[in-house]
């Protein structure tokens, strides 16, 4: 699990897999969420636009994230 600073009150799910480096646009972002193929805090989301906030968990495969 990696740390991934947040700089405000939150972060959706598809600005957060581009800040990352996981997706190259926020298109692909998208695509990847609505494809299934994200988690957060452990479960599949479907939705792009969610909102991360400190403490929560994201990933893609074998990596994930811990928003701070």
């Amino acid at each position: 699990m990696q740390p991934f600073p947040l700089r405000g009150e939150h972060i959706t799910l598809a600005h957060a897999l581009k800040a990352v480096g996981v997706a190259s646009t926020g298109g692909q972002a998208k695509a990847m969420v609505r494809e299934g193929m994200v988690k957060v805090n452990g479960e599949s989301e479907l939705r792009p636009g969610r909102k991360l906030v400190a403490k929560d968990r994201f990933g893609i495969g074998d990596e994930e994230w811990t928003l701070e």
